[in-house]
């Protein structure tokens, strides 16, 4: 273990791990922040790495006792590649592991489900955080997000499904806790925002504070299936749509209690995320005209964990 604690943050530009990192530099410690073109970001060592490059890993590993763990981008097996890295962690002294998952994946599930399941065999320490899908699918760069601008539409094989989004703010809260408190969670949480909506509610949400008419337009589980393998391989398409007809059939309507019993406060809403300040809501408000056909859903993580 190293004297001072250093956290290295991989996917540190990412939704999540920017955040991540922003807040533990804020609370004063020490954080690596990895990614492929060892991006700058204010306050952190930047750090090169490529989760298929393992020549990239020990450096990345030099001097660090905590990570914070973003998966693969579209790998339905990261476990093949996650697992050895997490093996030489433990090996040059990495004490604690937190990991992304989704809401949507199990202890044991396919994907990253294979990691949740190895790593308290792995760590003394750790916690494995299953959000549900981003709030920010619909304002940043995801398909959702795109469509919206571009036609006014959300896209989904969901129906009249409800999901608990969550602000990845929330996310990050929950993250620095997990690697900075005295104890570690040694468990899964499940986090959620503090109301479940359709993507119907979704649409009427941004349609009032934006201005700007959204709707909501249902694909069924096969055209939804199709449009995502021209964008992945076919094994993560048919999981990605799959989520999707679970929302359909109710397995994300839930909310839970972990974001504010870890950080103390309660949950962002989406109103409230695009009423911020900071919040992009103008950015959907230019588009063409709506009706034109969907854009392919290009950022699959957003789907899957919303990593």
């Amino acid at each position: 273990m190293t004297t001072v604690s250093t956290t290295l943050v991989i996917g540190a530009t990412g939704a999540t791990g920017s955040r991540t990192a922003a807040q533990l530099m804020a609370a004063g410690h020490r954080v690596k922040a990895a990614s492929r073109q060892a991006t700058p970001v204010a306050g952190a060592e930047p750090v090169p790495f490529d989760w298929y490059d393992s020549d990239t890993h020990a450096a990345a590993l030099d001097g660090v006792d905590r990570v914070y763990l973003i998966p693969p981008l579209g790998d339905s097996d990261p476990a093949a590649i996650m697992l050895p890295f997490l093996r030489q962690a433990r090996a040059v002294g990495v004490h604690r592991a937190v990991l992304l998952s989704s809401s949507a994946i199990p202890e044991g599930g396919p994907a990253v489900g294979t990691v949740h399941q190895a790593l308290p065999d792995l760590f003394e320490e750790w916690a494995v955080l299953r959000p549900s899908w981003f709030m920010q699918n619909f304002t940043g760069t995801h398909a959702h997000a795109r469509s919206i601008r571009d036609d006014g539409i959300i896209w989904t094989a969901t129906e009249s499904g409800r999901v608990g989004f969550v602000d990845a703010e929330d996310i990050a809260a929950v993250a620095v806790r997990s690697l900075t408190d005295e104890q570690a969670p040694n468990t899964d949480l499940v986090l959620t925002g503090p109301e479940a909506l359709s993507h119907d509610d979704i649409a009427t949400i941004i349609t009032e504070v934006t201005g700007r008419p959204v709707v909501h337009r249902r694909l069924s589980y096969e055209q939804l299936r199709d449009r995502l393998t021209a964008e992945v391989p076919v094994e993560f398409a048919v999981m990605l749509a799959g989520m999707d007809r679970a929302i359909a059939g109710g397995a994300e309507d839930r909310i839970t209690d972990t974001v504010q019993r870890l950080t103390g406060r309660p949950p962002r809403t989406f109103r409230a995320l695009l009423e911020a300040p900071t919040s992009p809501p103008a950015m959907m408000t230019a588009g063409r005209t709506p009706g034109c056909p969907p854009p392919p859903a290009s950022d699959p993580r957003h789907r899957t964990n919303r990593w």
